[in-house]
């Protein structure tokens, strides 16, 4: 008896292992509601490292899960998170999963939130994501063309001769956006100024926008917000060449030709991906008078970006783009710059590129990121002209009025995070420099400035319920400024150097599972030094109009508070999401620039602290997707932004002629977009977009030297885009596409016009009526 005993007391040792590993491995497969195999999904349980990904078929198996009750969580790219609550019971036979299309892009990751890799609904900040498929539905081309299309955002062209534009988030002007670069803030004040131009949309695949304060992670200059452009990574073998031709106002030709391709190795340990563009616009005069209104321009891009892995645990990405632009605007374009009578024209040279490496720890807990990206770039530019006059002193200043300028900005850094399974700890340290160089001997205008600077951040993403995620955070940023600014007798020197200490907390509650509030704090600040206005050169009357550096400016800082409700839920297969936003932005010793004098034939304008400044409002965004065929996503702005007291803007010979004023100029009230996406048939694609412009205050300066203060009227710009694709074989389509853009030809009417005209009078739509057609053809879905 005993004996026997003893053999079952064996067998049980022998076969507990077995049992126990059984158990403990849990198997599935992954579909589509249709069922089809999702590979490349992304399986975890919920609260530990334990985690697999889905093979060709769809299948998985998790190793070691826990017995008792657990949520599996399921991600992948194209598709809703899914999350299964699975009991002991559950967890013994393989389990199927289906995944719903995620035709809103809710459940994207994102990395501008949080500087690592979270889900977009989880992350505590909102994110906005711009992708390819906006870019076919508004016929972008550029990523100027296509930021206005989500709420807190606009972006507006400045200048008739060289079209200068900026962005504007929360209504504030484009040097208080931090615009990134695979999240590197190499985008210096130079590249700001033509830069939005230069990047084409096909070496983009997403364009994440942060709005209010981000200092606390990415350093100075980011108190309206983040801009971070992902450039295209290698992730499966494609290619496609489009070809984008448009009438502009239907007279002025602007052909596009564009390509971008990957190769990604079986084992998915290396791959890379090119992109590149070459485009060619006529200018367009709007009003028969011989003065651009949209510039002549010729851009060529070429890109790469490569990822190798060494093991399972380490990655090195690559990535270097080069671009080429000339542009001109004035009049005469056929004739050498110093013979017409009004002309800027610019050639930008640019090279940008970078290095990451990535090693994470065997459990995936510990990641460490080293990096360093850089960018150089040379232009050559001429502002001036006989400004219609043809007097020898007229045309020495015009045979002189060629300028160049250096810059170059690096950034490099190193990232640690550590994943405690619910919490995440992230500390980094980077270094920040510039240096711009920038000469005009026949206005004796120099700018030679050195910026520095040390940044060290840390991060604690605390969940404290789970229905609570708080993260807080605060930077520490130590920055130098060495600068002469110097124009004809006017010098100006700055030698500064500060600390700074910039906190951000913000927090994520879930309300109900359809239903989230976010709120935070950040702050921010801007040093004294050269932003992108102050490096474009504009003309009025025929002078040119120079920025010049004030004297002892104080450093700009900002307080930011925001808060939010989002509601996303399933009605059936339709997918709904609605944001409503509001936002607050305090600034103190916000710099701003007035009209000061002229002197040789030069108007002066004066960078100075004005008055405290505010900034508020809320956002609203409503999205609808009742199925993959349809998705109409709208959004608006209703906003004030005013100083505490009046402010110059105007300086006049005597104080009547002074004009001061508690508005923002060039800042809508109310402001916002549309895309409409319908899959007509499984070929034909009709997208219906637009951008709706309020009305504003615009400055005007008069050929008398005064200047008047604008109310410009309210535009609605209305686009539609014809798309039908032929599957001519597996991996090969051919899609031809037509289209118009602003349709009703909602454009400025009441343009300056002749070589005394004021070029920076310039609000509204930045294209007229424009016809496109063309064709892509390619492996693209």
């Amino acid at each position: 008896m005993i004996n026997i005993y003893y053999r079952l007391f064996a067998l049980v040792l022998f076969l507990s292992p077995i049992l126990l590993f059984a158990q403990n491995n849990l198997s599935g497969t992954v579909t589509t509601a249709q069922g089809e195999p999702v590979m490349q999904a992304t399986v975890l349980v919920e609260g530990s490292s334990i985690a697999a990904a889905t093979d060709s078929q769809g299948k998985f198996t998790l190793m070691k899960v826990p017995q008792d009750k657990s949520t599996i969580v399921i991600r992948a790219v194209g598709y809703q998170t899914s999350k299964k609550v699975l009991t002991a019971a559950q967890k013994s036979v393989p389990i199927l999963i289906q995944l719903q299309e995620d035709n809103l892009a809710i459940n994207e990751v994102v990395v501008s939130a949080t500087r690592y890799g979270i889900d977009r609904r989880e992350a505590p900040v909102v994110v906005n994501v711009l992708g390819p498929k906006l870019f076919n539905a508004t016929q972008s081309v550029a990523m100027s063309e296509t930021l206005a299309y989500q709420p807190g955002v606009r972006v507006e062209n400045n200048c008739q001769n060289c079209g200068f534009s900026q962005v504007r988030l929360n209504g504030l002007e484009g040097a208080y956006s931090q615009i990134l670069i695979n999240s590197r803030s190499v985008f210096s004040a130079l590249n700001s100024v033509y830069g939005l131009d230069q990047i084409p949309t096909s070496m983009i695949d997403r364009i994440e926008v942060v709005r209010s304060g981000g200092s606390a992670l990415f350093g100075a200059n980011a108190i309206a917000g983040t801009i971070n452009i992902i450039t295209k990574d290698p992730v499966e073998n494609d290619w496609q060449i489009k070809s984008t031709n448009s009438l502009t106002g239907g007279s002025s030709w602007d052909n596009t030709l564009d390509f971008n391709t990957s190769f990604v190795e079986d084992d998915l340990m290396n791959g890379v991906t090119f992109y590149g563009m070459h485009r060619d616009r006529q200018p367009w005069d709007a009003n028969g008078d011989g003065f651009t209104e949209i510039t002549k321009l010729r851009n060529t891009t070429f890109g790469a970006k490569a990822f190798f892995k060494p093991s399972e645990f380490d990655k090195i990405t690559v990535d270097m783009s080069v671009l080429n632009e000339f542009r001109r605007g004035g009049d005469r374009l056929d004739l050498a710059p110093h013979f017409s009578d009004i002309t800027e024209q610019i050639q930008t040279n640019s090279i940008i590129g970078g290095i990451t490496y990535d090693h994470y720890s065997k459990d995936w807990k510990h990641k460490l990121s080293l990096y360093a990206s850089a960018q150089k770039s040379k232009r050559d530019s001429y502002y001036g002209g006989l400004g219609g006059a043809r007097t020898h002193q007229d045309s020495v200043v015009a045979a002189n009025s060629y300028g160049t300028t250096d810059d170059f900005a690096m950034v490099a850094g190193a990232q640690y995070n550590y994943n405690f399974e619910r919490d995440v700890f992230t500390a980094g340290v980077e270094y920040n420099g510039n240096r711009t160089e920038d000469q005009i001997p026949a206005y004796q205008r120099s700018i030679d400035q050195r910026t520095h600077a040390v940044g060290t951040y840390a991060q604690y993403e605390w969940k404290l319920l789970d229905q609570l995620k708080a993260l807080m955070g605060a930077r520490y940023d130590y920055t130098y400024v060495d600068g002469t600014y110097q124009l004809l007798s006017n010098t100006r020197r700055s030698d500064q150097s500060f600390g700074t200490l910039s906190p951000r907390l913000t927090i994520l509650y879930d309300i109900t599972e359809a239903l989230q509030f976010r709120g935070g704090y950040a702050r921010g600040f801007r040093a004294p030094q050269a932003f992108n206005e102050d490096m474009h050169v504009t003309s009025i009357g025929g002078q040119q109009v120079f920025v010049l550096m004030g004297e002892n400016l104080e450093t700009e800082y900002s307080n930011a508070y925001t808060g939010s409700l989002n509601y996303t839920r399933n009605f059936g297969n339709t997918q709904a999401s609605l944001l409503v936003e509001g936002f607050f932005t305090d600034l103190q010793n916000p710099f701003t620039t007035v009209m000061t004098s002229e002197e040789a034939d030069i108007i002066l304008q004066e960078m100075r602290n004005g008055s405290r400044s505010s900034v508020y409002g809320s956002n609203i965004e409503l999205s609808v997707a009742p199925s993959s065929a349809l998705s109409i996503q709208a959004g608006g702005t209703i906003q004030r932004a005013k100083y505490s007291e009046e402010q110059l803007i105007f300086e006049g010979e005597t104080d009547a002629d002074d004009i001061r004023t508690t508005r923002y100029m060039r800042t809508p009230n109310v402001y916002g977009y549309l895309n409409t996406n319908i899959k007509a048939t499984k070929q034909f694609a009709v997208d219906v977009t637009g951008v709706y412009t309020g009305g504003m205050l615009v400055p005007h300066y008069q050929t008398d030297g005064r200047m008047i203060v604008k109310d410009a009227p309210d535009f609605m710009e209305l686009n539609l885009r014809l798309g039908y694709t032929f599957a001519v074989k597996k991996n090969f389509n051919v899609e031809v596409f037509t289209g118009v853009q602003n349709m009703f030809n909602a454009f400025q009417k009441d343009f300056d016009t002749g070589p005394f005209r004021d070029s920076d009078y310039v609000y509204g739509p930045t294209k007229p009526r424009t016809y496109t057609f063309g064709v892509k053809i390619g492996h693209f879905h």
